[in-house]
């Protein structure tokens, strides 16, 4: 996919870089991303695909903007105050780079809906924040054959990991799932949610800017994703770890009792 000239110039620090190209710019300004959520992780994924040059990006959202998202969802400003966040990210995007399609999504992903839409896009990047739609979104990525970054948000802690379920490891056994990691969700009422909780606006920069990393890394087909690996960020300490995980024949995805059925 040729690029503009003015494109040229505005990608000329991606250009230049020999992991990324020419050839990589014209994979990132191909490419199809869906983007779950335009809050706190969303807001700073979205701009970082934006100025990276992503063609389409498909924004799932049914939420309105309130002032108490500002803190951290710096895709939105005052103005924007009971707007759908999908139109106010658009309208974002639109002031960032206006090679960039942004197609909205006003609504709710869930299990019935998930694999028609995300069957639309090459990957998909899951800011959600509840573990209802983690699931769901995981689980219709790879139904779709999708590959899949996914981030939370603790208070002071963040974790990010990427899912390609759908495939192999070079040992020819399956990737993991999110089931795999996490095979079934916390009690109800045992994590607190964000307006309870709270949480601390930087750090969800932090987190998108890291999701914006592995979408374009897979993208433009540099370096190694976080494939079976949970990264985990700890913000008081400011300590990076990760943990590697493994797929889980027991998995009701891709687990042998699955493959048996």
């Amino acid at each position: 996919m040729a690029l503009a000239s003015d494109e040229i110039e505005r990608y000329a620090r991606h250009l230049v870089l020999a992991e990324v190209g020419g050839p990589g710019q014209a994979r990132i300004k191909a490419a199809r991303i869906l983007v779950i959520g335009a809050g706190g992780l969303g807001a700073p994924l979205i701009q970082y695909l934006a100025a990276a040059g992503i063609g389409t990006i498909g924004v799932v959202d049914d939420d309105t903007v309130s002032l108490s998202n500002l803190q951290r969802q710096v895709i939105h400003g005052t103005p924007d105050l009971g707007r759908p966040k999908v139109e106010s990210a658009a309208d974002a995007v639109a002031r960032l780079n206006p090679h960039v399609t942004v197609v909205s999504h006003p609504f709710r992903i869930d299990a019935d809906n998930a694999v028609d839409l995300i069957a639309r896009y090459d990957l998909v990047a899951d800011g959600s924040d509840n573990f209802a739609t983690r699931y769901a979104v995981s689980d219709a990525c790879f139904r779709a054959r999708r590959p899949l970054v996914t981030a939370a948000l603790g208070r002071f802690d963040g974790t990010l990991t990427t899912i390609r379920a759908h495939e192999t490891g070079p040992d020819g056994v399956p990737n993991p799932t999110y089931r795999c990691l996490f095979p079934n969700p916390p009690p109800p009422g045992s994590v607190p949610a964000c307006a309870e909780a709270g949480v601390l606006g930087a750090l969800a920069g932090v987190m998108g800017s890291l999701m914006a990393m592995e979408v374009l890394r897979a993208v433009a087909g540099f370096g190694e994703p976080l494939v079976g690996r949970l990264l985990m960020v700890d913000a008081r300490a400011m300590r990076f770890e990760t943990l590697s995980y493994s797929w889980d024949p027991e998995n009701p995805l891709s687990g042998t009792a699955a493959s048996a059925a």
